[in-house]
Parts: structure tokens; C-alpha cells; sequence
């Protein structure tokens, strides 16, 4: 079961951003859907322990990882999560293993325990990572990359997987394949998923529920996996009180349907 009431407040003094987010779930993959400025990595952030915010609370599977009112705040290294970042925040001077092992170790444990070095070995097999074991991120392509982040974002056991955006540094025509890979991803591995897209085929493709983001909170859920029409879901979950730039999801999804009509 996944948690989470926020309240957050952000100033650059020009400009202020409320968040106000609040869902709860059991849905082992649940994507928080809506434009860029909603709220949504701010959310992740807050999940992740990167942001604190004013009042609220974060719980995953019953533990707290943050509550204000109990003065609960787990820092970010204590409440494992894994943390996928939109452009992977891969380290360029380390190479493919050392990236995927780099949480596994600090500065008082510089060399992997047996068990940890077996599972960096699996996960570079598993990823189809281990001819690449040595390379450098910038030698490798945008999907090798993902699958490094991916790696390293599982190497420590996290209880939950946080994806930001997790298509968006890629080549479109390299999309379908990777979510077919990623949907394989949480099927082994069995861990609850929290995405944020703003891509309309991330949803229908990976997500069972779907949270619309909008102005910094949560303005309905869907089930996508109801048993709704590909059509009918795109349906819900197009956004009705934003103005967003062209091609934002309301176009994306607007898109879907034409296509579906076509059929």
C-alpha cells in the first residue's frame, strides 16, 4: 500500500508552486499522468526524501517514511527506494559495473560483499549488460543506458522503484520495445512502481492505476487495467482544466482516440 498526503510550497520569489497531493494505492505500478509543471517530480522527490515538504506524510507498505507531525523524516539512504532519474544521472568516469555497484558500496566499504558483487553480476546478465561491463556511459546507446540506471536503481533491494519520466531522453522508435522490457522488469522483480509520464502510451502500456496531476494535485484516479477499451481509458484520463503548450498529453491523447476511430 502506497500512501502519500502532501503539502509542499515552493518560491523562487518570482513565482510560487503549491502542492497539495494526495493518493493512496495498492496497484503494483501506479503512474501519476499530466503535463510538465503539474507536480509530479516534486512528488517523487518528496517520496524519494529529496524534498521535504511542509506537512504531510510518505508511507509504503505500512512503514512511514516521513510524517510531520510525528517528526518522522527518514533520510534518503534509509528508506529504500530505487530512483530512476529522467536523463539516468549516470557518473561518466565510472564504468557500466561500477555504476550498477556504486550504491552497494561507501567510503568506509570500498570493495562489494560476495553477495552484493553476485547480485551486480546477475543484474548485468539480467539487463544484457555484461559485454558492456567495462565501458563508459558515453560509449553506450540511450537504451543501454536506461538498462544501467535501471540496474543500478535495483542493486540495493529497494522496496519501491521510483521511474521519472523514464522514455523521455529515448529515440521514439526505440519506446514500444523498452516498455515491453520494463513491463518484464516489474513482473520479476514484484515490487511496487510509481511512474510519472506525461506520455499517454507509458500509461496504457505499464501502469494499472493512473493519478491526473494537475496544478500540484491529484484531480482524479483510473483504473487502467478495468477492462476498458485502449479508447475509453485514453478517455479518462484526458486532462479537462489545463492549458498546456501543443502537443502536451491532452493533444497525445486526443491523438489516440482519432486513431482509434480510424479503426
Amino acid at each position: 500500500m502506497i500512501d502519500i498526503d502532501l503539502d509542499a510550497t515552493v518560491s523562487d520569489g518570482a513565482r510560487h508552486f503549491t502542492l497539495a497531493m494526495r493518493f493512496v494505492s495498492d496497484a503494483a505500478v501506479i503512474a501519476l499522468y499530466g503535463p510538465s509543471g503539474g507536480g509530479k517530480s516534486m512528488t517523487m522527490q518528496a517520496i524519494a526524501g529529496l524534498l521535504r515538504p511542509q506537512h504531510g506524510r510518505v508511507s509504503i507498505g505500512g512503514r512511514v517514511l516521513f510524517d510531520s507531525a510525528q517528526r518522522i523524516d527518514l533520510p534518503p539512504e534509509q528508506r529504500g527506494i530505487g530512483y530512476l532519474f529522467q536523463h539516468y544521472a549516470l557518473f561518466p568516469h565510472l564504468s557500466v559495473r561500477e555504476n550498477v555497484a556504486f550504491g552497494l558500496t561507501n567510503w568506509r566499504r570500498r570493495r562489494l560483499a560476495p553477495d552484493d558483487a553476485r547480485r551486480v553480476d546477475d543484474l548485468l546478465e539480467t539487463f544484457g549488460l555484461a559485454a558492456l561491463a567495462a565501458s563508459r556511459p558515453a560509449t553506450l546507446s540511450g537504451g543501454q543506458q536506461q538498462r544501467v540506471a535501471l540496474a543500478r536503481a535495483l542493486a540495493c533491494r529497494p522496496g519501491l522503484l521510483l521511474l521519472d519520466e523514464p522514455f523521455a531522453a529515448l529515440n521514439p522508435l526505440l519506446r514500444d520495445e523498452l516498455r515491453r522490457q520494463l513491463a518484464g522488469v516489474f513482473a520479476r522483480w514484484q515490487m511496487p512502481v510509481v511512474m510519472i509520464t506525461h506520455d499517454i502510451d507509458d500509461v496504457l502500456a505499464l501502469a494499472h492505476v493512473a493519478f491526473v496531476v494537475e496544478h500540484g494535485s491529484v484531480t482524479r484516479e483510473v483504473d487502467v487495467r478495468s477492462g476498458e477499451s485502449r479508447a475509453a481509458t485514453a478517455r479518462a484520463l484526458l486532462p479537462g482544466r489545463i492549458a498546456e503548450p501543443p502537443g502536451g498529453p491532452a493533444r497525445r491523447v486526443r491523438e489516440l482516440l482519432h486513431v482509434q476511430a480510424e479503426r
